[in-house]
C-alpha cells in the first residue's frame, strides 16, 4: 500500500469543508436531509449511504476528540465538560434520527440489489439488528449511563501512593513489583491495595447504579435481561452465551492447568515456602526487570522500527501518528487509566493512549495498540465507515496477533539474548495468565447480568468462587482475602464496556493460531493476516478468520492445540 495514501483527510462532499460539530443545531439539517431525500434508484441509495458515511464520521471523530482529551486529563474541567456536552446534548439527539435513517435504508426496495455488493450485506443486518433494541425511553438512560461511567476514570485517574518520597500513579508503582527485593515488592503491593480498597465502596455503588440502569434499558427493549441486550448490541451474531460458557469450561480444563504448572516453577526457582501475590511479576532468574525502553521517544522510535522489519507499512502507520501527534504514552497523575487505540474516523489514522512506566508490559501495550493502528489503515480504503465499524473479535485479532509476529524482531527491544529470551517467555506466560482471566471476568460478568437484584456481599461470594476456579492454585493469598475479594475493580471495563472482554480471549486463540501459521510459512501467514483486516466488517467473523487462515472455534479439542503450541514454545525458551 503506498503511503501517501493515508496522509490526505478524506475529502467531503455532503459537508461544508470548514464544518465542525458545535452542537445539535448544526447538525440537524443534514440529518433531516437524509431522512427526507427521495431514493429513485440503487445509485441513490449508494450515494444516500455514502452521505450518511461522512456525516457520521465527522460526528464520530468530534467525539473521539472529547473523549481523548478528557482522559488524557481528567482534571481539566473544561475538557470533561466537553465530553459530556456531547454524550447529554448531542448523542441523544442523534439516536432517533439513526433510527429512522435505519428504517428507511432497510424498508428501501433498492437495499437487496446494493446487498450483492461486498459489505451491504453486513451493513443490513446490523441496522436491523439496532432497529430491533432501539426504544426511545433508552437514550436518556444511555446518556446517563455514560456520564456515570465516566466516574471511573475520574477515581482511578486520582489514585496514587507515596513511595520513596515521591507521589506515584498505580501504573508507575506497579512497575516496582518486577523488582528483585521481595520485601519492597510486598511494601509497594500493600501500598497499591490500600489505595484501590479505600474507594472500593464508592466503587461497589457506582457499579450498583450501573447495573441498576442497564437492566432498565435491557427491560426497556423487551429482552429478559442486559446480557441478552449487549449480544444484540454487539451484534454477536456469530456466536451465543453458550458458546462463551464452552470457552470457559474449556479455558478452565485446558488453561489452567499449564497456569498451575508455571506458578509451581516459579515457587520452585524462587525458592519460597510460599508464593504470594506479590511474587507474580518478578523475574524467576533473579535478574532486575527488562528495561526495553526508557523514554516515549525511545519507545516510539523502537516500536517503528520492529515493524518496519515485520513489514515496511506497519512502521509506515506509526511513524505517520508521530508525525501528527497523535500518541499521548506517559502515565501522569490526572490521566485515565488503561490504554487503547481510538480510530479517527474522518482522519483515517487513529490516536494511541496508554500510561507507560518504562516496563516491558508497557512495551508489549505499544505493540499490541500499534496492531489496532495498523488495522485502521488497512481499512482506511473501505467505502463506508460502518464497514470500518469492527467486531471487537475482529479488532482484538488485529492487536493481538502484532504481540505475537513482532516478538520474532524483539531483538530490537533486547540487545542481550539472554533477555531477548527472557522477554518471549515473559509474553507467552502473561498469555496464560490472561486466557483465565479473560474467562473469569465473561463469567462473572454473565452471572452479574442474569441475577441483577444482587447485594455487593453477594457479588463478592461470587467473584471468589469464579477466581478460585481461573486462578492457579500455588499463590497463597491468607492475609490478602480482602484484596482478592475486590481485584475484579481493577478491570475497568466491567465499569465503561460491559460484555467487551470475552473478544480478548476469543481473539488470543486466533493469534496464537496465525503465530502458529507464521512459524511454518511466514509470508503465507502475514500475507492473510493483512487480507483478513483489510476486510473490516464486510464479511462474517468466521470467514473474517478464515481470510486470515484460522479458525472461529470455541471447542476444547481446538484450543487444547492451541494451548499444547503455546506449552512448547513456551519451553523453547526456558
Amino acid at each position: 500500500m503506498d503511503r501517501a495514501s493515508f496522509l490526505r483527510k478524506k475529502q467531503r462532499t455532503f459537508l461544508p469543508a470548514d464544518f465542525k460539530v458545535t452542537g445539535w443545531d448544526s447538525l440537524k439539517s443534514y440529518y433531516e436531509n437524509l431522512l427526507e431525500r427521495e431514493i429513485h434508484s440503487v445509485e441513490d441509495l449508494r450515494q444516500w449511504f455514502k452521505d450518511r458515511s461522512e456525516l457520521e464520521s465527522v460526528v464520530d471523530e468530534d467525539a473521539a476528540w472529547r473523549y481523548i482529551r478528557m482522559t488524557c486529563d481528567t482534571n481539566d474541567k473544561e475538557k470533561l465538560d466537553a465530553f459530556t456536552f456531547y454524550v447529554n446534548e448531542i448523542e441523544p439527539k442523534i439516536a432517533p434520527y439513526a433510527d429512522k435513517l435505519n428504517r428507511k435504508a432497510v424498508n428501501c426496495p433498492y437495499l437487496d440489489q446494493l446487498k450483492s455488493k461486498p459489505g451491504f450485506d453486513i451493513a443490513a443486518r446490523l441496522m436491523k439488528k439496532e432497529i430491533q433494541i432501539f426504544r426511545e425511553a433508552n437514550v436518556p438512560l444511555k446518556a446517563e449511563i455514560q456520564t456515570e461511567a465516566q466516574k471511573y476514570n475520574a477515581i482511578a485517574g486520582a489514585m496514587t501512593i507515596a513511595h520513596d518520597g515521591k507521589e506515584l500513579t498505580l501504573q508507575q508503582g506497579a512497575a516496582l513489583l518486577e523488582e528483585q527485593d521481595r520485601g519492597l515488592r510486598k511494601e509497594i503491593f500493600m501500598k497499591i491495595s490500600a489505595r484501590r480498597l479505600r474507594d472500593r465502596a464508592a466503587l461497589d455503588e457506582l457499579f450498583d447504579r450501573l447495573i441498576r440502569l442497564r437492566h432498565q434499558t435491557a427491560l426497556n427493549a423487551d429482552f429478559k435481561n442486559y446480557r441478552d441486550y449487549m449480544f444484540a448490541a454487539l451484534g454477536r451474531m456469530d456466536y451465543t452465551p453458550e458458546d462463551c460458557f464452552a470457552f470457559h469450561n474449556s479455558i478452565e480444563q485446558e488453561a489452567v492447568p499449564l497456569l498451575d504448572a508455571l506458578s509451581k516453577e516459579r515457587l520452585e526457582k524462587l525458592g519460597y515456602d510460599r508464593l504470594k501475590p506479590w511474587d507474580k511479576s518478578v523475574d524467576i532468574s533473579g535478574k532486575p526487570p527488562l528495561k526495553p525502553f526508557r523514554t516515549a521517544g525511545e519507545l516510539v522510535e523502537k516500536t517503528i522500527a520492529c515493524f518496519n522489519r515485520l513489514d515496511p507499512f506497519f512502521g509506515d502507520c506509526l511513524s505517520d501518528m508521530k508525525n501528527r501527534g497523535f500518541l499521548d504514552l506517559d502515565s501522569r497523575k490526572g490521566k485515565a487509566p488503561g490504554g487503547y487505540n481510538y480510530p479517527l474516523s474522518e482522519t483515517g489514522a487513529p490516536f494511541i493512549f496508554m500510561n507507560s512506566s518504562a516496563t516491558f508490559r508497557d512495551m508489549v501495550t505499544m505493540v499490541h495498540e500499534g496492531g489496532h493502528a495498523v488495522h485502521s489503515y488497512l481499512m482506511d480504503c473501505l467505502e463506508l465507515n460502518i464497514f470500518r465499524q469492527t467486531p471487537s473479535e475482529v479488532a482484538e485479532l488485529a492487536s493481538m496477533s502484532m504481540e505475537l509476529l513482532s516478538m520474532e524482531h524483539w531483538d530490537i527491544f533486547f540487545e542481550n539474548e539472554e533477555d531477548l529470551k527472557r522477554a518471549r517467555r515473559e509474553q507467552l506466560e502473561q498469555i496464560v495468565g490472561t486466557l483465565p482471566w479473560v474467562a473469569a471476568i465473561d463469567k462473572f460478568q454473565h452471572w452479574i447480568y442474569e441475577n441483577p437484584d444482587h447485594t455487593a456481599e453477594e457479588r463478592t461470594e461470587v467473584w471468589n468462587d469464579v477466581y478460585r476456579r481461573f486462578s492457579d492454585k500455588v499463590v497463597d493469598w491468607t492475609g490478602q482475602e480482602d484484596i482478592r475479594s475486590a481485584l475484579w475493580q481493577k478491570q475497568l471495563h466491567l465499569y465503561e464496556v460491559p460484555f467487551y472482554y470475552i473478544e480478548y480471549g476469543i481473539a488470543q486463540l486466533g493469534a496464537l493460531a496465525i503465530w502458529k501459521n507464521y512459524k511454518e510459512n511466514p509470508s503465507k501467514a502475514l500475507e492473510g493476516y493483512m487480507e483478513a483486516l483489510k476486510l473490516g466488517y464486510t464479511r462474517p467473523i468466521p470467514e473474517i478468520y478464515a481470510a486470515a487462515g484460522i479458525q472461529f472455534n470455541f471447542n476444547r479439542e481446538y484450543i487444547r492445540e492451541l494451548i499444547e503450541f503455546l506449552r512448547n514454545e513456551l519451553y523453547k525458551v526456558k
